[in-house]
């Protein structure tokens, strides 16, 4: 017992030194009113281009538009946030400066190790029809929060097992029991699901581009690595 307590102390003085460390290089980049426009371009500038990355037509690859399924991996965690959209092109550009709940406040783009595009749509085409069929029902959006609910159960990311609570606090999401409408869908589309996972365990393991070329690119959807943005 005595050895599990010196680890929380000791953990506790390491998260407190990192902490400290933050604030202060956080202070050090703010200090004036020209520091603070500095970082305010600055960052806006890094997640502008991240989000251009992620929709943009790149090297040949078609833009990302319309509905997809997203997540972000970080160096330590591995995936970490998983998402879906009907708007990628809106909702991708956004997705570094918050769109995604706490993601972007919780932790910075710019430590972001990959972030996982999957255009899902083109897929549909090699379903059985009776899938197909739901995938086409409400032009997907049904379709979209089933795959994040497989997602989210199957992957576990971190950032999406908690909500937070009006107390200040977190509560753990109960994904097995929901009764979402993702959660009722996802048992109508094993096939899609399937097909969605196989492309996603690709894109989360593809190493990064040898050239800095911070994409890759397949019709089925893209890798984005922020730490080659330059």
């Amino acid at each position: 017992m005595g050895a599990d307590v010196r680890l929380v102390v000791m953990a506790d003085e390491v998260w407190t030194d990192a902490y400290g460390a933050w604030l202060k290089a956080l202070g050090d980049l703010t200090g004036s009113a020209d520091r603070l426009m500095e970082w305010q371009n600055r960052r806006y500038l890094f997640a502008h281009r991240l989000g251009q990355l992620l929709t943009m037509p790149h090297s040949g690859s078609a833009a990302v538009k319309g509905p997809v399924v997203y997540g972000v991996q970080l160096p330590g965690v591995g995936l970490s946030y998983v998402g879906q959209t009907r708007s990628s092109e809106r909702r991708l550009r956004d997705l570094a400066v918050g769109e995604s709940h706490h993601l972007g406040n919780t932790v910075p783009p710019e430590i972001w190790e990959r972030v996982i595009v999957v255009r899902w749509p083109q897929l549909v085409g090699g379903l059985p029809e009776v899938e197909q069929k739901v995938a086409a029902h409400g032009a997907g959006e049904e379709c979209g929060l089933a795959l994040e609910h497989r997602l989210q159960m199957v992957a576990k990311p971190v950032l999406n097992a908690r909500k937070r609570t009006n107390e200040g606090e977190w509560r753990e999401r109960d994904l097995a029991g929901s009764k979402s409408r993702g959660a009722l869908t996802a048992r109508q589309l094993p096939t899609l699901f399937s097909l969605v996972w196989e492309v996603w365990q690709r894109l989360s393991v593809m190493p990064a581009p040898r050239d800095g070329d911070p994409v890759v690119a397949l019709p089925e959807g893209r890798v984005v690595f922020p730490s080659l943005i330059t």
